[in-house]
């Protein structure tokens, strides 16, 4: 089904697969009659051709990219805009797309949300912008139907910001990479390596592109397989899907930690353009006739079987067949996962939901960039027709990707379809993505055709000994499982017909409802500002000397930006810095927050130029163990924070505030084995935090020590490889490790002035 290979690979003319080895030069002059070099074919990706473009610098090994597109939601436009303004923001210098799509509903007993969208709208007017209201568009489907152009690239402020099948190769990053970008400065990366998916064979019926994207999901992601590369997708299979099923793929591909990806483009994707009446805008994409890859996975498209991925990761992944011949046994090891997932807060059980051998679940959801796309409706209103979902515990909800969407649902009777079983039909929402819509019962399961199946991303508060959870399927299966009033079902064994429905846009819709600056700015329109919007508190420069007291300890295999800061109702606090602070870790640590608010006292005494020793008196000894070594520390060039250590933190959304809500309440770096995305490293650089790396082994602290960092400011200015620190015990101090990993000079900088808003205060 997939396949993956220990080196590289040769493509030649896009169709045959050369393994690089020992003979790989051989077989390349009997397939053109040349021998090809690595370095030029390297050169002959999709991807290399596409990032050359966008390349600023004159080194193609150190790339300095700027976008053709910005897009945003908004629980991220109003960080970001407001992190630009306090740099000097006057207009928005490339295309810049807001959609209101994750806080779209009000908030029950207040104006928040609502404020958030205004603030976005009278943003759009007066730097030139695009604003999407609540309820058109999901960020990713409008960005599809307006924004995509063959060979272009887009940053998001999404993790799953991604358009490779249309042929743009589309980044999701953290707001202050999109801040740099309104400023006019670059994306610096080293060049990703690009892995080529190849595909072969076309899928059964039943399989969809989520059972496809789960599949490569559970074969690349514990391995690290593609993690910060390109995944190009190519070969004879590509010609047997769709457009939307290439994007329900594609969509899916950030699950695997890459960085981007793009694919090979033909008639299907120039139709998809021109429905959507931007033809112009297509463009023919494909390797050079010889390509080189850095790695191969191999998908046989026919062998792929609908699947699940259980809570509580879209690797944790089983064909539907598999689970519902060894139930038991895969049910016993979900729950042993998830004791690990959830630190047995709260009691967890799967086995209560097999009834007569059978597995029953409480909720199906189709939604969102991943599963409100036109075919999965239909094909599950296809599934769904003549039957009903009961009038049991079981739901169903579907929420269309966007308002063009939904009205040719309506036109052609897949709406009406789905309404008579029982189902419920939405607005274009991210929601039950992250836990703000359609939140199940205690102890409930739901299966979801949407992005992630993280803990607490459908509701769940552990806190308060709640907990649901949700596996993530295709929406056949959904459907064939709801047909059966929640009896877990493969939509293979689905025996009716699958129609083939043709898709026409009504551009009106957004026409009619959208506002577009066409990019001119307004400088005399007042921005709308709410009393939940705040201004990011004051940051200080990089002392030379540091004390971080350890405020959480963390040793999950992998931490999730979902734990650092919560998602759903945390979500209508995210223009509030200070606000939303206060969430920080409360699901995975609730003493974290006390306990950095606690040495934050001692750095803002520092500020104030008052004594931190008086306004914690406990730092009197661990300043008398520093003096016998380092005596010329001294309050003016000493600064005082916290950090937390975890084996792999990152994994998940690009949200800026699983750092920023460190920031705000002192803390000055995190600790770890391992980053676990590109994004959210970024995001602690760009807030000022130092992504410390520490090496496998024993841990030489632990939960509530203090560190100590003698000349932290030098050490970044002058690149140290290695970076000792030390912990106070005992009353002595014991010597440690670190690195900083790679760093570019301008991340130095920004590190060095406290965070990016300092950096381009005195930039600007």
């Amino acid at each position: 089904m997939v396949t993956l290979a220990k080196g590289g690979a040769y493509l030649i003319r896009g169709e045959q697969l050369i393994p690089d080895g020992p003979d790989a030069q051989e077989q390349i002059y009997a397939a053109l009659g040349r021998s090809v070099e690595q370095k030029e074919a390297a050169q002959n990706t999709i991807a290399y051709k596409i990032l050359k473009a966008h390349n600023t610098s004159d080194n193609m090994d150190k790339l300095r990219i700027r976008f053709d597109k910005l897009t945003s939601h908004d629980i991220t436009f109003v960080g970001i805009i407001q992190t630009a303004r306090a740099s000097g923001l006057t207009r928005f210098p490339i295309p810049y797309v807001l959609t209101n799509c994750h806080n779209s509903l009000c908030a029950v007993g207040g104006t928040i949300n609502e404020d958030d969208h205004m603030f976005g709208l009278s943003c759009a007017k007066k730097y030139g912008g695009v604003y999407v209201p609540p309820h058109q568009a999901v960020i990713h489907q409008y960005a599809r139907e307006m924004l995509a152009t063959g060979g272009g690239m887009i940053l998001g402020s999404d993790s799953h910001t991604r358009y490779g099948a249309l042929g743009t190769m589309a980044v999701g990053e953290g707001g202050p990479e999109l801040v740099k970008q309104l400023l006019s400065q670059t994306y610096d990366i080293n060049r990703p390596e690009v892995v080529c998916v190849y595909l072969t064979g076309s899928p059964q019926k039943g399989v969809g592109p989520q059972d496809v994207a789960l599949a490569i999901i559970g074969a690349v992601f514990g391995n690290g397989y593609v993690k910060n590369k390109v995944m190009e997708f190519v070969g004879p299979g590509v010609a047997s899907l769709s457009a939307d099923f290439r994007i329900g793929i594609d969509v899916m591909t950030t699950e695997t930690t890459c960085l981007s990806s793009i694919w090979v483009t033909d008639q299907k994707i120039e139709d998809f353009y021109e429905i959507h009446g931007r033809k112009q805008d297509y463009r023919e994409l494909k390797p050079g006739e010889a390509a080189y890859y850095d790695g191969l996975i191999q998908v046989d498209l026919s062998r792929v079987k609908p699947m699940i991925a259980m809570p509580f990761h879209p690797s944790n992944t089983y064909t539907i067949e598999e689970l519902n011949d060894n139930l038991d046994d895969i049910l016993a090891d979900v729950e042993k996962r998830a004791a690990v997932s959830l630190d047995n807060a709260v009691p967890y059980s799967l086995r209560d939901k097999v009834r007569d051998g059978k597995f029953y679940v409480d909720q199906g959801i189709i939604a969102g960039c991943a599963g409100g796309g036109f075919e999965n409706i239909c094909a599950a209103a296809d599934i769904l027709k003549g039957r009903y979902i009961g009038n049991g515990s079981f739901t169903l909800s579907v929420y269309p990707a966007s308002m063009p969407i939904y009205m040719e649902l309506i036109k052609n009777g897949c709406a009406a379809t789905i309404l008579e079983t029982g189902a419920v039909l939405k607005t274009a929402f991210c929601g039950p993505c992250f836990g703000a819509g359609d939140t199940p019962a205690n102890n409930a399961f739901s299966i979801r055709h949407s992005t992630r199946n993280f803990p607490n991303r459908e509701g769940s508060k552990l806190q308060s000994g709640q907990i649901s959870s949700v596996a993530l399927m295709d929406a056949r299966s959904i459907a064939a499982t709801a047909a059966n009033q929640g009896r877990l079902t493969p939509a293979t064994e689905f025996d009716g017909a699958l129609g083939k429905y043709q898709y026409h846009f009504d551009a009106k819709i957004y026409q009619n409802r959208v506002f577009d600056s066409k990019g001119v700015a307004d400088p005399s329109v007042e921005i709308q500002l709410g009393p939940n919007i705040k201004d990011w508190p004051a940051m200080c420069a990089l002392p030379e000397n540091l004390i971080l007291r350890v405020v959480s300890e963390i040793h999950d295999p992998v931490t999730t930006t979902d734990e650092l800061i919560p998602s759903g109702e945390t979500s209508s606090y995210r223009s509030n810095p200070l606000g939303l602070a206060e969430f920080t870790l409360s699901r995975k640590d609730p003493a974290y927050v006390g306990l950095a608010k606690d040495i934050q006292r001692a750095q803002q005494a520092v500020m104030e130029d008052r004594c931190p020793v008086e306004e914690k008196p406990e730092l009197r000894e661990i300043m008398d163990v520093i003096h016998r070594e380092f005596p010329d520390v001294k309050r003016k060039n000493l600064g005082f924070g916290s950090t937390i250590f975890a084996e792999k933190p990152g994994d998940g959304s690009a949200r800026e505030q699983a750092a920023s809500c460190q920031k705000v309440l002192g803390g000055w770096a995190n600790i770890a084995r391992e980053y676990a995305t590109k994004r959210y490293r970024s995001n602690l650089i760009n807030w000022g935090m130092l992504p410390f790396l520490i090496p496998q082994g024993e841990l030489p602290f632990h939960n509530l020590d203090y560190l100590f960092f003698p000349g932290i400011r030098t050490a970044v200015e002058e690149k140290a490889g290695q970076i000792t620190g030390y912990v106070i015990r005992d009353g002595g101090l014991k010597a440690f490790t670190v690195t900083l990993g790679e760093l570019t000079d301008e991340e130095r900088q920004i590190i060095l002035k406290g965070c990016l808003i300092n950096y381009n205060r005195v930039e600007s």
